[in-house]
């Protein structure tokens, strides 16, 4: 029997700038009900599921440019309960100008009902905010295809 993973425990991110990845940071998450922790060494915001944290790069690789096309972190998308709440976030984002790269919207490509916000933080990484009401990777795995016959569940 394979081993059964329950979810996503952490996420560390690689930043330029902590002070103002911080900021950012605090604001979006803090919006999305995660709370703040420090340490010297750690800083993270977790929520009942998850934990994200930042990490300052290191003198060799610091003001690099974000590509999400380059090996590693393409984006990261995080999940809303409801349209709603992407809607009241996009309203948040532009409260806030924090730069917006495609307005809510639904996406089919992704999965039917697929219904998002992408935005982007200080160092150009692509964040996303996704309502999903069944989840597209639950739905084939229970289905064992995509009903768009896109993928199939090998066995």
């Amino acid at each position: 029997m394979p081993i059964e993973v329950l979810g996503v425990e952490h996420i560390d991110l690689t930043v330029n700038d902590i002070a103002r990845s911080r900021a950012f940071y605090d604001k979006v998450l803090g919006e999305l009900g995660f709370r703040k922790f420090e340490r010297d060494d750690y800083l993270n915001w977790s929520n009942a599921l998850m934990t994200i944290a930042i990490r300052e790069a290191s003198g060799a690789h610091r003001d690099a440019q974000f590509d999400r096309y380059r090996v590693g972190l393409h984006h990261l998308a995080l999940r809303a309960r409801s349209r709603d709440d992407v809607d009241a976030f996009h309203n948040f984002l532009q409260r806030e100008k924090i730069t917006v790269l495609d307005s809510p919207a639904e996406y089919p490509h992704y999965g039917e009902n697929y219904y998002a916000v992408f935005f982007a933080d200080p160092d150009g990484m692509k964040l996303e905010l996704v309502h999903n009401p069944w989840g597209y990777w639950r739905k084939v795995q229970t289905e064992g295809r995509d009903a768009r016959a896109r993928y199939e569940i090998k066995k």
